[in-house]
């Protein structure tokens, strides 16, 4: 093959609108020059194809399905009135074919391709079906599929905690998926769709549905709207919406247009606008090759002859600019009202990636580039089948020493950019870029943003601005689902007692340890207060103050009593009996110091049984000296039977019986289920109880119910008693100590019950020292006021004759 032969690489490369004739377009002008220069590059190359020159030929399809059809018929015979399956032409052979095309349009190429095997690498598609390697097995893509777009948006969102979003997309199928994946993502990471907007992505928006969507965005309460405007087409027919001149929403646009540089400054446009798309990078050469072409090689006409003339313009950048002589006039500059220069570096990448893959095919083996010669076979015999295990696994660096390869579903792995469009007041457009997202990096390392440089709207009260369906629910309170709203709308409600929130909008409260109770705020645990009476707090120092002083009182009349034991008033009544019920509230008084501090098992036995059995002795020795009352009235009439119960033999078998079967009890009470110390975390919120477990309820009612029936035999007996004559007027006084005792007992059990804790025991302990001071003062004290302040009527005389006052 000489110099003259040349592979064909046939290029489609379809343009949203007609070029030459109906409107130019300046981007696809870009695109036409990026594939013209890639071309010419490799062709002045002498390393990757030497002695073989790239041609090409360059269709428009006029954005319609039919001329697309056509123009394939076109490509594989090569005359313009195709015949199918026939190619009349004898030089050249077709590599591959290289488009631009939107989603729905390349799949019909690719479905007509496919028949013959030729490659077909798109530099736009984004169509998520398209990425079946099953279904296209000839088809490249130098764009990454939208699923991995979706990927980045939904991290996005979880970055800046946006969990409340509208949607709006057009109606084609590469957008309507795009928009099913995205909204699995966005609810698969907690957060909802407020609206979801469709628009046609062929006809004009009817006023009725512009007026639709507008009245949907500014009622919304999302203060986040993605757009996908894939291409500048479905950009163009959604810009009657004014998107960018709408307040505080934050629009998160995914296309791959390039915004002008400049914009009228009549317009207030919003700094409210994050722009997810793919990495744009400028290839020099291509640069270089605008600036110094020769426009006359490419097609005429008069306005392809301004926008040529236009890149004279001062405002244009020095990389691009071109150097005019005086008599051309840049009156349009649009040219150079871009930043990326359109599909510039993707066109460059797929060229590149074509002629590598060729080289691969025709120079493998020994590297040695001058292996091509005339005995291989023609080239038509290595094209296309042989081709694609080339161009699936070519690998090489371009230009910018970049990494250039094509993954297992034939993408070529791209970065995205998230660019922040900050409008500034003099008219110019800046693309600040505040953030990557590189899908095929490591977890961790595939997603940035720097929210110091991004620029927000005044409008915007938070920055960054926050958008939720209702306010995040702060620590101590959990989410509660409005019913039939999404999960995201929600009510904000206390954590129940023992648990706690620690973040913020919890679904669930966390359950506090067993030792430990939440805070005044419930968003942190901490250790339950001890609950138990000490001797150190103010209330058991008080009781330990009463119990003494009772207990002096007590020993003070036990020693008036022993002074003055062979007076009239000492001796009535049977002194002994004094003598033991004295002694007996004394001990009475010393128990109640056994329920202050932390209760033990040696206290916790010792408590409720020293208790019983003293209180039993008190009691005991008042019946007895009731009935000692009644038996001494009987004895004083003529005949009586009860003179032989006279004496102190009596009183004691009383006393003595009486005790030993509240002994009784309490002997079979330890026996059986004695009390024990138990710390109780669940009694009373916010404390742990460390008190004494009774062991048998039972029992402990037994010995308190016995109590009681000794004091209501000994106030039945005193109040039967009350009218005897003077000298067994102690009958009286037995009656209302009785009465004391028993309203202390009978108003301790329901108080008891009702109580917890150190306060449970502090209510026994009064009624206890109650109890026990009601006996002392109501029997003893008028004895000793006469012993002390009347000594004159401590006589025989007095006592029989007088009431004891």
């Amino acid at each position: 093959m000489d110099m003259d032969d040349k592979i064909e690489e046939l290029v489609f490369c379809a343009c949203r609108k007609a070029v030459w004739i109906l409107c130019f377009n300046a981007e696809n002008y870009y695109n036409f020059l990026a594939f013209v220069s890639a071309v010419e590059e490799i062709n002045n190359s002498s390393e990757i194809l030497p002695n073989l020159t790239l041609g090409f030929h360059i269709y428009n399809s006029y954005n319609y399905p039919l001329l697309i059809l056509r123009a394939a018929m076109n490509i594989f015979s090569q005359m313009d009135t195709p015949v199918i399956n026939y190619n009349c032409k004898t030089s050249g052979t077709l590599a591959a074919i290289i488009e631009g095309l939107p989603a729905e349009e390349s799949n019909l190429l690719s479905n007509v391709l496919s028949i013959y095997h030729y490659p077909q690498i798109s530099y736009t598609s984004q169509n998520h079906f398209m990425s079946d390697v099953i279904k296209f097995p000839y088809l490249y893509q130098t764009m990454p599929s939208i699923f991995k777009i979706s990927t980045g948006i939904v991290k996005l969102l979880k970055h800046f905690n946006w969990i409340w979003v509208g949607i709006i997309a057009p109606d084609d199928d590469s957008s309507l998926r795009f928009v099913q994946i995205l909204k699995g993502g966005i609810e698969q990471n907690g957060a909802c769709i407020e609206f979801i907007e469709i628009f046609s992505h062929i006809h004009a928006l009817p006023q009725e549905r512009i007026d639709k969507i507008n009245e949907t965005i500014h009622k919304s309460s999302t203060n986040v709207i993605i757009g996908h405007f894939n291409t500048e087409n479905s950009w163009n027919r959604f810009g009657v919406i004014n998107i960018l001149e709408i307040p505080g929403k934050v629009w998160i646009t995914i296309t791959d247009t390039d915004f002008p540089s400049s914009y009228p400054v009549e317009i207030s446009f919003k700094n409210n606008t994050l722009l997810f798309t793919r990495v744009k990078k400028n290839i020099p050469s291509f640069l270089k090759f605008t600036r110094e072409v020769n426009p006359i090689m490419f097609p005429n006409g008069s306005i392809i002859k301004d926008w040529w003339t236009s890149l004279c313009n001062n405002q244009c950048p020095q990389s691009i600019k071109r150097s005019c002589s005086a008599d051309e006039d840049p009156t349009i500059p649009f040219p150079c009202d871009y930043t990326y220069f359109a599909n510039s570096y993707n066109i460059y990448n797929a060229v590149y990636a074509l002629a590598h893959a060729l080289k691969y095919m025709l120079f493998s083996g020994t590297g040695n580039i001058t292996m091509w010669n005339g005995d291989h076979l023609r080239l038509s015999d290595y094209l296309p089948w042989e081709f694609h295990h080339y161009l699936k696994n070519v690998h090489f660096k371009n230009i910018l020493d970049e990494e250039i390869m094509f993954d297992e579903n034939g993408d070529l792995p791209i970065d995205y950019s998230i660019i922040n469009l900050i409008f500034l007041p003099n008219g110019t457009l800046k693309h600040e870029i505040v953030g990557s997202y590189k899908p095929y990096a490591p977890p961790g390392e595939d997603f940035t943003v720097n929210e110091k440089v991004i620029v927000w709207e005044a409008a915007f009260t938070q920055t960054p601005p926050q958008s939720r369906c209702t306010q995040s629910c702060a620590p101590g309170f959990r989410k509660l689902p409005r019913e039939g709203q999404p999960v995201c709308c929600y009510d904000c409600i206390p954590c129940p007692d023992g648990h706690i929130s620690n973040q913020t909008d919890m679904e669930n409260c966390i359950r506090c340890p067993e030792d430990q109770w939440p805070n005044e705020k419930r968003d942190v645990c901490i250790p339950k207060m001890i609950n138990l009476l000490s001797h150190e707090e103010s209330l058991g120092i008080v009781l330990t103050l009463i119990s003494i002083f009772f207990f002096l009182i007590t020993a003070v009349i036990l020693g008036i009593f022993i002074k003055y034991q062979d007076t009239p008033i000492v001796r009535s009544n049977n002194r002994n009996l004094s003598y033991i019920l004295l002694v007996s509230l004394m001990l009475c008084f010393l128990c109640s110091l056994i329920f202050l501090g932390r209760p033990e098992k040696v206290t916790c036995v010792l408590r409720q049984t020293a208790f019983g059995i003293t209180f039993s002795i008190s009691l005991s020795s008042v019946l007895a000296k009731t009935i000692t009352v009644v038996i001494a009235f009987q004895t004083t009439k003529p005949g009586s039977k009860l003179r032989k119960w006279m004496g102190s033999r009596v009183s004691y078998s009383i006393v003595l019986s009486c005790s030993l079967l509240q002994v009784l009890f309490c002997l079979v009470w330890l026996g059986t289920a004695p009390p024990f110390p138990h710390v109780n975390m669940q009694a009373e919120d916010g404390t742990i109880q460390i008190e004494c477990n009774e062991g048998s309820i039972i029992a402990f009612y037994c010995v308190l119910g016995y109590l009681g029936f000794l004091a209501g035999i000994s106030f039945i007996v005193a109040f039967l008693a009350r009218n005897l004559p003077d000298s067994f007027n102690e009958a009286k006084y037995i009656t209302f100590s009785m009465l004391v005792f028993c309203s202390v007992w009978v108003s301790f059990i329901p108080t008891y019950l009702s109580t917890r804790g150190k306060y449970m025991v502090a209510v026994e302990i009064f009624a206890i020292l109650a109890s026990s001071a009601g006996i002392l003062g109501c029997i003893f004290i008028p004895k000793c006021y006469i012993i002390l302040l009347r000594p004159d009527r401590n006589n025989r005389k007095y006592i029989t004759k007088n009431k004891l006052t």
